[in-house]
């Protein structure tokens, strides 16, 4: 018995990075998923590659850029069309940008508010009916470290992150009694591409968050993963609207050493 039988899950950001590794994960639960992102060769090699290690039927990639209305409408309607329902929601994507506030055009700012913010809004928006139909379930927000302090450089970033915490406050409170929860997972530095830029010397990132991450290491997505799949699941079958920090305890303090 999988944590996640019988349960449909649209999971966004899906080809690579976190949301490749919850996409793997839900499905070895037991989980129906829906690979949604813009990579498409990524995404459709991912969906095929979990329905030949789990059977036919385990996976279905749909094309979503996530800060558009019509495409939400679509990957529901590809979703139902595929499973027959949908109930639940991980809402992964998102983009990063390195920039000081007073150097960032306005463009960026709009962008990374519409891809993080808006996107998240637009899933809650156009998922939660479906997950109410279905009879209730999980929709899982990707917030971050960033939600929860500052950081320098990623302003616009860390705006949209605490906005996602407030997205999923009040969804969990409009939504309890629909029978769906609503948390968000807030992880600190994870070893995805997102999270390293092409040429950045990787034993440099290492070396740094050695330093200033109590566990000594960088997380991995499949950590990350876990958290998620706890919250879309029984086990936590009685949080609703709380964010999660999973970061090494780095947000827990400055250390001595």
């Amino acid at each position: 018995m999988g944590k996640l039988d019988g349960r449909v899950v649209l999971i966004t950001g899906a080809a690579r990075g976190q949301g490749e590794q919850e996409a793997r994960l839900f499905a070895a639960e037991g989980a129906k998923v829906v690979l949604a992102d813009v990579l498409d060769d990524q995404g459709e090699a991912l969906a095929k590659e979990l329905d030949e290690e789990l059977g036919e039927g385990t996976a279905a990639y749909v094309r979503l850029d996530v800060s558009r209305e019509a495409d939400w409408a679509a990957a529901v309607a590809a979703a139902k069309d595929a499973f027959g329902k949908i109930d639940g929601l991980v809402n992964n994507a998102g983009i990063l940008r390195f920039n000081e506030l007073v150097s960032t055009p306005l463009e960026e700012f709009q962008l990374i508010t519409q891809v993080n913010q808006v996107g998240a809004f637009l899933g809650i928006r156009s998922v939660a009916p479906e997950i109410e139909a279905a009879g209730g379930g999980t929709i899982v927000n990707t917030a971050s470290y960033t939600a929860l302090t500052g950081m320098a450089g990623v302003g616009a970033y860390a705006a949209t992150k605490h906005a996602i915490l407030g997205l999923t406050r009040v969804a969990a409170l409009e939504l309890a009694a629909r029978k769906i929860r609503v948390n968000a997972i807030c992880p600190g530095a994870v070893d995805t591409p997102m999270s390293n830029p092409d040429g950045v010397d990787p034993d440099a990132v290492a070396e740094l968050y050695k330093k200033l991450v109590p566990l000594g290491r960088i997380g991995q997505p499949e950590e990350v993963a876990r958290l998620a799949l706890f919250l879309s699941s029984e086990d936590s079958s009685y949080i609703t609207g709380q964010p999660f920090v999973i970061d090494g305890g780095w947000l827990a303090g400055v250390g001595l050493f």
